[in-house]
């Protein structure tokens, strides 16, 4: 579902920095967007190019079944435009991808749609039901799912190797790859399950420096991690963040992994979480294997995406008749979903 979602959000962000967002009331009916005889050509584009209500609301549809908040935009102007400007430049640009790509596309769309069935499968209701509240089949996923694979597999092809350095380089030389082996010992300031205050600042400050004492007097610090650590995320495994991207965590946290000396225990570090005792063990840049490799190459195609869907799409609208946005839009914000958007399981990841 994340593969099938990563497109659609580098569009819908591109989108709505221009035309607003939609502040639409959430709409009546969860399903349906349909205004119209579903053989109504909605828009058309150059070299013979066109679009159903039927397949425009299908296209909406399987969107809002993997987002349901999205339910609420269904019937805002500027929503509208910002899906037909994905749709046709997803129909565009996977009809420009080779047969190679195509190939392993259909691998991985195979895979996904397993993963997805199964996972709706487990919903109330199972699969059908799904499928029925949002007013859809099970070939509009899949068709959707193509594009989408076809689209980025397409674009990636054109990704040259030194492209991907180049940017390698760049990011880089921002920090953007430095990564730290990090111990750890948490004294917070309120439960992380439940939220509830433990202590206040002085006791957990107090309490801190009472573990730094230990440590300095020569304690195991994963022994000590095990006892006083409020991170439930490292104090089992003494405390440690192995290899870890500094970039996830709270400033505090990242400037103190980017600084401290190596292999000194620290004072208490205040972060919004509470105190940490801190020792950092290495500091390196992660290396361009193949993995980051074929993370780079992601990047530069969701780019090339993006700048397609501004540059490009203009000039392909032949018609349009869907309604138009308003000239003056609200605030930009965009509804669209972010496959990247979960919380860090970490306290000292922000």
């Amino acid at each position: 579902m994340v593969a099938l979602l990563v497109a659609f959000s580098v569009l819908s962000a591109c989108g709505s920095k221009k035309e607003g967002a939609a502040t639409a009331s959430p709409s009546p009916s969860a399903a349906a967007t349909a205004t119209g005889n579903p053989a109504d050509v909605i828009a058309t584009y150059k070299e013979g190019g066109k679009i159903t209500r039927g397949e425009f609301d299908s296209f909406i549809n399987v969107n809002k079944m993997f987002s349901p908040q999205l339910a609420q935009f269904m019937t805002d102007p500027a929503f509208q435009q910002d899906m037909l400007k994905q749709m046709v430049t997803f129909r565009v640009l996977s009809a420009k991808a080779d047969d190679k790509v195509k190939a392993d596309a259909d691998k991985q769309v195979t895979e996904q749609m397993k993963a997805i069935t199964d996972y709706f499968g487990k919903q109330e209701g199972g699969m059908d039901k799904q499928l029925k509240d949002n007013g859809i089949e099970l070939k509009d996923i899949e068709s959707l799912m193509k594009m989408s694979f076809y689209t980025m597999g397409s674009m990636e092809s054109k990704i040259t190797d030194k492209a991907v350095q180049d940017s390698y380089n760049e990011q880089a030389a921002a920090h953007a790859f430095d990564i730290a082996t990090v111990s750890h010992i948490l004294i917070s300031l309120k439960d992380a399950a439940t939220q509830k205050d433990l202590r206040t600042k002085d006791e957990a400050l107090a309490r801190a420096k009472e573990v730094k004492g230990k440590l300095d007097s020569g304690g195991d610090f994963a022994a000590l991690a095990k006892e006083y650590s409020d991170d439930p995320g490292s104090k089992d495994a003494g405390g440690t963040y192995k290899d870890a991207d500094i970039n996830q965590w709270v400033p505090e946290f990242k400037e103190a992994a980017s600084t401290l000396p190596l292999n000194k225990i620290s004072d208490p570090v205040e972060s919004s979480f509470g105190y940490h005792v801190m020792k950092v063990e290495s500091r390196s840049t992660k290396q361009l294997d193949d993995t980051l490799k074929t993370q780079i190459k992601s990047q530069l195609a969701e780019k090339s995406l993006s700048e397609f869907a501004e540059k490009e799409y203009p000039n392909l609208i032949e018609t349009n008749n869907l309604p138009k946005p308003e000239a003056s839009p609200a605030p930009a914000a965009s509804p669209a979903a972010s496959p990247a958007a979960s919380p860090a399981a970490s306290p000292a990841a922000k």
